[in-house]
């Protein structure tokens, strides 16, 4: 959703915001983590600002999803970090909820995003889309739909050109 700010068009800005939040909550609705289960993260900047088509702050997710494995909460399996949202495959593999796992990753980026840009403020959309995926599906086919995103965008010609995504397989 978006709308025009101009003086006195607060009210539209609060109906706006509403709706977003309203959204937020239908998405956690059903939720359930479990240890061990590989999830499909799909999360996107706010207003789908296009941060990370500046390769830095790109990476500083990268980073902030590195911290996850690092402290026993989330393995990377595959991801993409689009200029304007992230896909993450990843096993939950600690004993934080899902939700706790990329709230986490997406505060820490967002504070070091901010701390390099001298800002404060929000990077990231209330929220995320996720899809918990079954073992008998192929989690190569899925990896490789999630890494080939940038080639499906048009930002490159061949993935290899494509700075912000790895995958445990590829």
């Amino acid at each position: 959703m978006s709308f025009s700010w101009r003086p006195g068009n607060t009210r539209a800005m609060r109906a706006t915001l509403k709706k977003c939040e309203a959204g937020s909550s239908r998405l956690r609705r059903g939720r359930f983590s479990s240890r061990n289960q590989i999830y499909h993260i799909t999360t996107t900047t706010l207003n789908r600002r296009r941060w990370f088509a500046d390769i830095r702050l790109g990476r500083i997710v990268v980073t902030a999803m590195r911290r996850e494995a690092d402290v026993g909460h989330a393995a990377t399996l595959a991801f993409v970090v689009m200029p304007d949202h992230l896909h993450w495959l990843m096993t939950l593999t600690g004993t934080r909820s899902l939700s706790m796992a990329v709230s986490n990753m997406k505060s820490r980026a967002a504070r070091n995003i901010n701390a390099v840009l001298f800002r404060t403020g929000p990077i990231w959309q209330s929220g995320y889309f996720d899809r918990a995926i079954r073992r008998e599906e192929d989690l190569v086919d899925i990896a490789r739909y999630i890494v080939a995103n940038p080639l499906r965008a048009k930002l490159v010609a061949s993935i290899g050109d494509y700075p912000l995504w790895d995958a445990v397989w590829l």
